[in-house]
């Protein structure tokens, strides 16, 4: 059903930043600790990833976490694929692949989970990962939501996980989604 969207927005990539690959495949931590796969597509400029060092300083986030607002190695594409979290819809492939879920705690790099210090943090990782959760509605990346305030997010989510609320998050994505609420 998404193919055809899939498909201009690979062309897109492809007209607006040759030279690099349509997706971002990403090695994550997922449920158990176990390294998944996850795939975006790309909006960054190729080779973002060697220049984060670069970039640490001006990280806008608390906590082992990277975030800056106006990051230059987004792509003028990638601003609107990641306003409208276009971006995120390949990722809907590591759901039937039973990698992640629709809804849970968002697949951290490896290098943010390195940064773990407190042991609770790791709990988050008891259940899969998800594509949309709560810190997604609430602040949906936005730096004025603290680290340690979207860790407890997760953590209320695991402790209070059900259907229903899986179904209130979904419902609440689309609004902000569409809304563009805290995208970066």
């Amino acid at each position: 059903m998404l193919s055809p969207l899939f498909l201009v927005v690979a062309f897109l990539i492809k007209l607006t930043s040759p030279g690099g690959a349509v997706f971002f495949v990403q090695d994550r931590i997922g449920l158990r600790k176990r390294k998944i796969r996850v795939i975006k597509f790309r909006t960054m400029a190729p080779g973002a990833e060697q220049s984060l060092t670069a970039l640490e300083r001006y990280n806008e986030v608390s906590g082992p976490v990277f975030r800056i607002k106006n990051d230059p190695r987004v792509t003028c594409l990638g601003r609107f694929l990641r306003k409208t979290s276009i971006d995120e819809l390949p990722q809907l492939f590591n759901v039937p692949k039973g990698d992640m879920s629709l809804v849970g705690p968002r697949p951290l790099p490896r290098r943010d989970y390195a940064g773990f210090s407190q042991d609770r943090h790791r709990r988050r990782f008891s259940v899969k990962p998800g594509i949309t959760r709560l810190w997604q509605i609430s602040g949906r990346g936005s730096p004025s939501l603290p680290f340690e305030k979207w860790m407890q997010m997760d953590l209320d989510y695991i402790d209070h996980w059900s259907w229903w609320l899986d179904f209130k998050i979904l419902a609440q994505t689309i609004p902000a989604v569409i809304n563009g609420r805290g995208a970066y």
